[in-house]
C-alpha cells in the first residue's frame, strides 16, 4: 500500500517536468512570428501549385491539323509562348498575369494536314475548327490546372504541418490564387497581342509566318482569327519539310531598310544583301556612321554597297568625313543626301543631311548638341520649303536624334543613329522619330565592351499609296561570337486602335 503513493508522486512529477519542458519560456519566444506563418504558407502553396503544374498540368489536344501540349507555368510577366519545334517561336503579349501559357506544337497529323493541301478549299473552315479546338483545349487546361495546383499544395501542405486542416487551407489558398491569376488574365487579356509578335530561331527569317505588312494591318482584329492564320502557315512550313516558304511581298506595301552605324563591320554587307533578299527591300536607307575614322584608306570598304541589290540613301554620320561622302557619291546606286537636299527612290521622297560634326576620336572640340539642332533646324526649313514647291517628303534622315527631333511636323517619319539603341518615338507635332542601333554591332569596337553589341536593323512597312508607315520588323541579330536572331513586329498605336476591315480570303499572301 505505501508504494501507490510513491508511484503516484513520481508520476505527478514526470507531468510536471513534461510540462515545464514543453511550456514556452514566453509567448514571443515560443510561437513564431505571424508573418513568418504566412510567408511560409505561402511558400508551400506556390511551391506545391508550381510541382502540381508541372506534374499534371498539362494537356494533349488537337488544333486544327497540330496536336499541341497547353500548360500554364508561373511566370512574372505573363503572356503566351508558341513553340513551333523545330522551327522556333513566338511570343505574345497576350495578358498580365503570374502565369504564362506555353503551347508546344508536339507534331503535325500527316493525314490531316495533307488533307488541307490537296482540298484547300477546306482552309477556309479551319478558323471555325481552330476556334473550337482552343475553346475545348482551355477548358479542359482550366479543369486540370484547378486539380493540379489543389493537390499539389495540399500533398506538400500534408508532408510539411502533417495536419489535414493546415493542408486543406494551402490547397484552398492555391486555388484562390489559381483564380485571381484568372481573373487578372482576362481583365488584361489583349486579342490584339497577335499583332506585334516576337521570333525567334528559324521563325525570324520567315516572315510569312504571319503574312505581309499590310495583311497583318487589315486582316486581323480578334484572336481567334490570327490563330487559325498561324496554324494555316505553320502547316505549310511544315509541308514544306527543309525549305522556307517564299515571302510573297503585297504590291500596296513599299519596304525600306534601316541601316545605322556599321562602323566597318565586313560582315553588315552580307546581313543587309540577306535581309534585302529576305524582305524584298525596295529601298535601303543608312543614317550614317558607316566609317570608323573617315580615312581616304577605310574608302573600299564601301565598294559592296553598289551591289546590295536596293538603292542606297546615306547621310554623313560624325564619323564619316567630306572624304567619305565624295567616295559614296561615285558609287553606282547611291544616293547622298546632306543640307535637306531631296531623292525621289523606291516610290519615296526621301531628304536629310549630313552630320555638322566629325569627331571620330572626339579628341578635338565640338559644337555639341547646339551644332545639331541648328543643322536639324536647316533641315526642317528645306522639308518646309519641300512642302510648298508641292513636293513633299515622306522621309526625313539625319545621324544625331538631336537634329532629327527639329523637323518634327515638317514630315510624318524622320530616321536617325548615332546612340546604339532603338528609340521609337511620335513627337508633339505628329512627327514620328525611329532611332535604329547599331546594323555593324558597333564595329570593331564591339570588342572593347564587357559584353558583345547585338546587330540591329529595322524593316519598316508604308503603303504605298499614302506613303504612311504601317508596320515594322525589329531584326535584332548576337553580336560577336553569338548566333541568335530574333524578330519583333510592331504597329504604329493609330493601328492597333483601329485596324482597318479585312479584305477578301484572295488578297491575304501565305
Amino acid at each position: 500500500m505505501a508504494r501507490d503513493p510513491f508511484r503516484a508522486a513520481v508520476v505527478r512529477m514526470r507531468h510536471h517536468y513534461r510540462a515545464r519542458s514543453t511550456a514556452p519560456v514566453s509567448t514571443l519566444a515560443a510561437a513564431p512570428h505571424p508573418y513568418t506563418r504566412v510567408l511560409g504558407l505561402l511558400a508551400v502553396v506556390v511551391l506545391g501549385a508550381w510541382l502540381g503544374l508541372l506534374i499534371v498540368g498539362s494537356v494533349r489536344t488537337p488544333v486544327g491539323p497540330m496536336d499541341t501540349t497547353m500548360t500554364l507555368r508561373p511566370s512574372l510577366s505573363g503572356g503566351t509562348k508558341i513553340n513551333v519545334s523545330p522551327l522556333g517561336a513566338l511570343e505574345l503579349n497576350s495578358h498580365v498575369a503570374p502565369v504564362r501559357l506555353d503551347v508546344d506544337v508536339d507534331q503535325l497529323d500527316p493525314e490531316r494536314s495533307q488533307a488541307l493541301v490537296k482540298h484547300p478549299e477546306r482552309l477556309s473552315g479551319l478558323q471555325d475548327e481552330v476556334t473550337g479546338d482552343v475553346a475545348a483545349g482551355t477548358r479542359e487546361l482550366a479543369v486540370r490546372s484547378c486539380v493540379a495546383v489543389v493537390s499539389g499544395a495540399t500533398a506538400l501542405g500534408l508532408a510539411v504541418y502533417r495536419r489535414p486542416r493546415r493542408a486543406l487551407a494551402a490547397g484552398g489558398l492555391a486555388l484562390a490564387l489559381l483564380a485571381a491569376s484568372g481573373i487578372s488574365a482576362y481583365a488584361t487579356w489583349n486579342p490584339k497581342s497577335v499583332l506585334e509578335p516576337k521570333f525567334s530561331g528559324l521563325l525570324s527569317s520567315a516572315p510569312s509566318v504571319v503574312g505581309d505588312a499590310r495583311s497583318i494591318v487589315t486582316e486581323f482584329d480578334v484572336y481567334q482569327q490570327e490563330l487559325a492564320r498561324l496554324v494555316t502557315n505553320v502547316t505549310k512550313l511544315y509541308d514544306a519539310t527543309s525549305t522556307l516558304p517564299v515571302y510573297q511581298p503585297n504590291p500596296a506595301t513599299i519596304r525600306v531598310l534601316h541601316v545605322s552605324d556599321v562602323h566597318l563591320n565586313p560582315a553588315s554587307w552580307h546581313i543587309i544583301g540577306s535581309l534585302v533578299e529576305q524582305y524584298e527591300i525596295d529601298v535601303i536607307i543608312d543614317s550614317g556612321d558607316t566609317m570608323d575614322h573617315g580615312t581616304a584608306a577605310e574608302n573600299g570598304f564601301l565598294d559592296p554597297v553598289s551591289d546590295l541589290g536596293a538603292p542606297y540613301v546615306w547621310v554623313r554620320g560624325n564619323h564619316d568625313s567630306t572624304v567619305t561622302q565624295a567616295y559614296m557619291k561615285g558609287l553606282k546606286n547611291v544616293h547622298v543626301l546632306d543640307e535637306g537636299s531631296a531623292v525621289n527612290v523606291g516610290g519615296l521622297r526621301i531628304a536629310g543631311t549630313g552630320d555638322p560634326q566629325f569627331t571620330p576620336d572626339r579628341s578635338r572640340p565640338t559644337g555639341g548638341r547646339a551644332a545639331e539642332e541648328l543643322a536639324g533646324i536647316r533641315l526642317a526649313s528645306a522639308l518646309r520649303d519641300q512642302q510648298r514647291a508641292g513636293t513633299p517628303v515622306d522621309i526625313a534622315v539625319a545621324h544625331d536624334p538631336n537634329a532629327a527631333r527639329q523637323t518634327d511636323g515638317t514630315v510624318p517619319l524622320v530616321l536617325a543613329g548615332h546612340v546604339h539603341h532603338r528609340v521609337n518615338e511620335l513627337l508633339k507635332l505628329g512627327t514620328r522619330l525611329k532611332v535604329e542601333g547599331s546594323t555593324g554591332g558597333g564595329g570593331l569596337r564591339a570588342v572593347q565592351n564587357e559584353k558583345p553589341e547585338k546587330v540591329r536593323a529595322s524593316v519598316l512597312y508604308l503603303d504605298r499609296a499614302t506613303r504612311h508607315l504601317q508596320a515594322w520588323d525589329e531584326i535584332t541579330l548576337g553580336g560577336l561570337g553569338l548566333t541568335t536572331a530574333e524578330v519583333s513586329r510592331h504597329l504604329p498605336e493609330e493601328n492597333l486602335a483601329s485596324p482597318s476591315p479585312s479584305p477578301t480570303v484572295s488578297d491575304a499572301s501565305p
